[in-house]
């Protein structure tokens, strides 16, 4: 066993017995000694884990990064293309493979995962995983991972991924962050996790202790890789082991919502609304406009708590994050909370009458003008 000095051992030098002393900075062999086995007990000693070294542009086998993919009525969702594309990136710095996970009645979307960047796929097949259910879903996993042995694993922050990471968690005893809006791999190799925290004032970078590291992070965060449909991926079936029996639920049907579905992560136009409009009648001509340009209607926070539109319309740290070609903020001041759910859009056009407005600073196209009066002769022009 190769020891070194602990960082909180505040001598220069130990003494491990027969005659061996190991100073600050060396790691060496450690006898085995009555004074090595009660240094290590102490904390004065720490083990020194080497890692087998990998040659540039080899890949290590196993701890994989995970990515699950989440699919509905046999369609995998486009946060699932996201992750893989920001999964492809991580693994590529760590030298590891990518894996998507896939359940399903009849595989429904292999293909897609490799061209996206999946070097595999583990893939359950079973009538009883057409639709989800979370005590399936959760069991063929924890399995899964207890028998692979992943060191990453990412849910989309959607309402099965935010329902189905927390169960994983605690089956197999591992942290979990929520919602996060930024993944990267620090020096020493671990997941390097970013959310929103306190109401959104801050962004907290978390790391988890234990392995797997598993995160879920939101839609409509990370850039969408270009597809590759030549890409080589190997598709692993395994055995989904479940039993109808089993289950304390039963799924007797599916009903879609009636209400309009409100799409924002997936729009290549947004228009959104802020309290520069002053009240909710005026907002009317935000959904106007956006009706005209065939866009997607999204707000600031502070129209959500007034009343004026519903939350699945917020754009922000605590609202939804979106990327579309085109995003215009009208009557928007521009809170780092809001910006950091839209500043990712390829053309932001900003309206404000206030022309020290936050929102001009990361704005393609300012225009300083009151958006009461400005966007009823926008729409005027519009319709000619």
């Amino acid at each position: 066993m190769k020891v070194k000095l602990s960082p909180t051992y505040s001598g220069q030098t130990l003494d491990l017995g027969l005659g061996i002393t190991i100073s600050q900075g060396e790691g060496i062999e450690a006898p085995d000694t009555v004074e090595v086995s009660n240094a290590l007990t102490q904390g004065f000693l720490e083990e020194v884990k080497e890692e087998k070294k990998v040659k540039k542009g080899e890949v290590k086998a196993g701890d994989e990064i995970w990515i699950f993919a989440e699919q509905r009525n046999g369609k995998i969702s486009r946060v699932v293309l996201e992750l893989l594309s920001k999964g492809r990136e991580l693994a590529d710095k760590l030298n590891v493979k990518l894996a998507a996970v896939l359940l399903c009645e009849k595989d429904c979307g292999s293909k897609e995962l490799v061209a996206y960047g999946a070097d595999k796929v583990y893939l359950a097949e079973n009538t009883i995983l057409k639709n989800y259910k979370t005590d399936f879903y959760a069991k063929i996993i924890s399995d899964l991972i207890k028998k692979e042995k992943p060191q990453i694993v990412v849910y989309g922050a959607t309402h099965i991924g935010r329902d189905l990471g927390p169960r994983i968690a605690q089956r197999i005893a591992t942290g979990l962050t929520a919602d996060c809006t930024g993944l990267d791999i620090d020096s020493d190799g671990l997941l390097l996790q970013t959310r929103p925290a306190f109401g959104g004032n801050i962004m907290a970078q978390i790391k988890c202790k234990t392995k797997p590291q598993m995160s879920t992070a939101r839609p409509g965060i990370f850039k969408l890789a270009n597809k590759d449909d030549k890409r080589y991926g190997e598709v692993i079936k395994t055995h989904a082991g479940i039993d109808e029996k089993e289950s304390l639920t039963k799924v007797l049907g599916v009903i879609k919502a009636a209400k309009k579905t409100v799409n924002l992560e997936e729009a290549k136009i947004v228009v959104s609304g802020g309290r520069g409009l002053c009240d909710k009648e005026n907002f009317k001509l935000i959904e106007e406009l956006a009706k005209i340009l065939g866009a997607e209607v999204g707000a600031s926070r502070a129209v959500v708590d007034a009343g004026w539109i519903p939350k699945d319309h917020q754009v922000g740290q605590t609202g939804k994050t979106v990327r579309p070609m085109l995003y215009l903020a009208c009557g928007i001041s521009g809170a780092i909370q809001h910006r950091a759910g839209m500043q990712n859009s390829e053309i932001i056009i900003a309206i404000n009458k206030d022309p020290g407005a936050m929102i001009f600073s990361i704005a393609d196209y300012g225009i300083v003008a009151d958006v009461k009066q400005f966007i009823p002769a926008l729409i005027e022009e519009l319709k000619k």
